[in-house]
């Protein structure tokens, strides 16, 4: 945990954006994974986690702004818990350790709502994306499970993210941490980038570093040959010499802040003249975003630019050809960038997209698009310092979209599919690294992990 001033203060910040009512903060439980005395290791939740910071399961922070009281409700351990975990901290302990006066028996938890909602206190909670976590609510709150949709609190989601998108030098830290095991996690991929190396060798010595030095990885390694899938999660492919190596990992901090770094390696340690041009595509379009990043430049406007970058660079080797603007506004380099260039991070690798991405990516002032590729686009809205997010862009051959797109003539105008035929089993490059907005424009957060191409070469012949 931080101090506990530190969760002190980010309540109080929160109740600036209410005048009565309850915030509710249900924290994670233990999840089964092949019965129920053996679970999948534990995570909290993380707005609970933002406010509370307490990371232990079945507790419950609460809000009170009628009465000014803050609760923790949870369980009391039993002599029979000291016994299976050892010695356990009282729920008032725990509760101290973040500065909330009141704790509370976890059972006490229902007729405590149901007594304010007597009284017509509002009750304001989050969307759980748990369904034991919605079956939960509806008890506590006496609600029809198919009807709990319609009682999420918009407001509080969009205070919430108002105040977990602006990071503060504590959580700063915390993810300069998680970059520097993410440094460790993919110089070593680029390393084990051998002929006869079998993908999850890979992913899992890398996995490896994350819970050595951390809290294990953010989200599932992404390490595979098949780099043209985007989200791959398959390792058991033998690498051979001339594969392209993605792999996009990340890893948690102690305190549970992620980091999200893709890397592309030539297994053998040498990129091919194709290989090597269409890299370049990529590390230009990255560079380029990357120096557009300040405060209230429209991330939209730094995702438009990086696939223009990559229009421009496969027009020059005669995968796309026509008037490159209207190709863009049109959507054809979709076919070859089908995702958004990057998204928020923090106790989230996709941060807080469990309340919704148009919360976090889009405003008033900017709406999502409903075109292929750029509809995928997670973050949109103008930056502000203290973001954190990803720069990701990628070049992709994907056959069964080549097929589709070719049957039906798409952008013919545009794509030159005899040409895209002969990078049919190219696979796909994609970098990757974490930015921080700042006052003045931008910082590359953690160690340089090496992304230059001469410089990756190195590293996978070392």
């Amino acid at each position: 945990m931080f101090d506990k001033q530190v969760y002190i203060d980010r309540r109080n910040e929160l109740k600036k954006s209410f005048k009565s009512g309850v915030l509710l903060f249900p924290g994670n439980d233990e999840a089964a994974m092949n019965y129920p005395g053996n679970t999948y290791k534990f995570r909290q939740d993380s707005s609970f986690l933002y406010y509370f910071g307490i990371d232990i399961p079945g507790m419950t922070g609460l809000i009170d702004l009628d009465e000014d009281k803050e609760y923790l409700f949870g369980y009391e351990f039993t002599i029979e818990d000291t016994v299976w975990m050892g010695p356990q901290p009282k729920l008032s302990e725990l509760a101290g350790q973040t500065g909330v006066e009141f704790s509370k028996p976890i059972a006490e938890l229902k007729k405590f709502l149901k007594s304010k909602k007597k009284k017509q206190s509002k009750i304001h909670f989050l969307p759980p994306y748990r369904a034991e976590h919605i079956l939960k609510l509806s008890d506590l709150l006496d609600e029809n499970p198919n009807r709990l949709k319609s009682k999420y609190s918009k407001k509080l989601i969009e205070a919430v993210v108002a105040q977990r998108s602006i990071k503060a030098e504590e959580e700063i830290a915390e993810i300069e941490y998680a970059t520097e095991i993410a440094y460790q996690m993919h110089t070593t991929a680029m390393r084990m980038a051998k002929p006869g190396v079998i993908e999850r060798d890979i992913a899992g010595a890398i996995e490896g570093i994350a819970l050595s030095i951390g809290n294990g990885v953010s989200f599932h390694s992404i390490v595979s040959k098949n780099g043209q899938t985007l989200h791959n999660h398959f390792h058991g492919n033998v690498l051979k010499e001339g594969d392209l190596l993605v792999c996009d990992a990340g890893a948690e901090s102690l305190l549970h802040y992620a980091s999200d770094i893709t890397r592309t390696t030539p297994v053998g340690g040498k990129f091919s003249y194709k290989q090597k041009e269409i890299y370049e595509i990529v590390l230009t379009a990255q560079k380029n975003a990357i120096n557009m990043i300040k405060p209230d430049v429209k991330h939209v406007d730094v995702h438009l630019t990086a696939v223009k970058i990559i229009a421009a660079g496969l027009s020059q080797l005669g995968l796309m050809k026509g008037d490159l603007n209207s190709a863009v506004k049109a959507g054809a380099h979709a076919l070859f960038m089908p995702h958004g260039l990057g998204h928020m991070m923090g106790l989230d690798v996709h941060d807080m997209e469990n309340l919704g991405e148009d919360y976090v990516g889009y405003d008033n002032t900017t709406k999502r698009s409903d075109q292929f590729g750029l509809s995928y686009l997670r973050l949109a809205k103008e930056l502000k310092p203290g973001f954190v997010f990803t720069c990701e862009p990628g070049i992709y051959f994907i056959p069964e979209l080549i097929d589709l797109w070719k049957s039906q003539k798409k952008f013919k105008n545009f794509i030159n599919y005899d040409k895209v035929e002969e990078y049919r089993d190219f696979g796909g490059i994609r970098i990757e690294d974490n930015i921080l907005v700042t006052k003045t424009g931008y910082k590359v957060l953690g160690r340089p992990i090496p992304k230059e191409a001469d410089d990756v070469e190195a590293w996978a012949k070392s």
